[in-house]
């Protein structure tokens, strides 16, 4: 299941490098969603998004990746804790390396000066990849509330760097699909070797271990969705006339942004879900 995945999104990333740069209304739109996020540019807000963007620069990054790696040594699974650490790794790695490799045409936007290199995102891999393994270090019964915790981290996090036009939306797309087939790959390895230490040992089942149901696992992000759409209903009451004319404005920009947000949650959640059973 897990190699699927993996295959999966690397079939994925491909499809949206070359949709991202050759196909012209895809091209259209994502610098016309990217628009919709500048324009949000206000001088307070730029403060918080840039507090928050940064989060996934280097140095601040190290500390919040080694989090996950400690809570996993702390619940003695070395196995898991090693694996985290060399997806993280692999993942930002492997962003960095197809940023030159791929760069092609983009859709210009003359007031937001993005480098030809920017695909995909590593500031989106960054957060994926640690909203995932932190999933995969949560003890089961504590998954599908990191998982949708996490996935607001991502969303905060990518709108951030969107709003500070520092990527195409775009970008996001190939940094979460990177981090997710890294994460996959890992969920593999690491399942094959707990197979065969099974197979050698004869373990008692920890009853501290117990199956989470479908339903548990994805209600978390679905209380994060409907709290972010009565977020937005209370802004939009708030400031009718400007929330609707922005949003007739920008229809690519609200089609994207609930998109971007959509699939972290449903990346997150979604792996929660896999992982349901001890």
């Amino acid at each position: 299941m897990a190699l699927i995945g993996a295959a999966t999104s690397v079939g994925l990333l491909a499809v949206t490098w070359y949709v991202a740069h050759y196909v012209g209304f895809v091209k259209r739109a994502d610098a016309s969603i990217l628009v919709g996020f500048a324009q949000l540019d206000r001088p307070g807000l730029n403060r918080v998004t840039i507090a928050i963007a940064t989060l996934c620069n280097p140095h601040p990054y190290l500390v919040l990746a080694a989090i996950p790696v400690l809570v996993a040594l702390a619940r003695r699974r070395p196995r898991v804790a090693a694996m985290i650490a060399l997806v993280i790794l692999a993942a930002n790695e492997t962003t960095q390396l197809l940023k030159p490799l791929l760069a092609g045409p983009r859709d210009p936007v003359s007031w937001i000066p993005i480098g030809g290199a920017s695909w995909p995102s590593g500031h989106a891999t960054a957060a994926m990849s640690l909203a995932l393994c932190a999933v995969i270090a949560a003890p089961s019964r504590l998954r599908p509330a990191v998982a949708a915790a996490m996935g607001a981290f991502a969303i905060a996090v990518c709108y951030s760097f969107l709003e500070l036009g520092w990527h195409y939306p775009s970008d996001v797309l190939g940094g979460f699909l990177v981090a997710t087939a890294w994460t996959m790959v890992g969920v593999a390895g690491l399942s094959l070797l707990e197979a065969r230490h099974a197979a050698g040992a004869a373990a008692a089942p920890d009853p501290r271990r117990t199956p989470v149901s479908v339903g548990r696992a994805l209600a978390p992000a679905g209380a994060m969705l409907a709290a972010g759409a009565i977020g937005a209903v209370l802004i939009a009451l708030a400031r009718p006339h400007q929330v609707i004319s922005y949003a007739r404005g920008h229809e690519a920009f609200v089609v994207g942004a609930t998109g971007i947000g959509v699939l972290s949650l449903m990346l997150a959640s979604g792996l929660s879900l896999m992982l349901r059973r001890p």
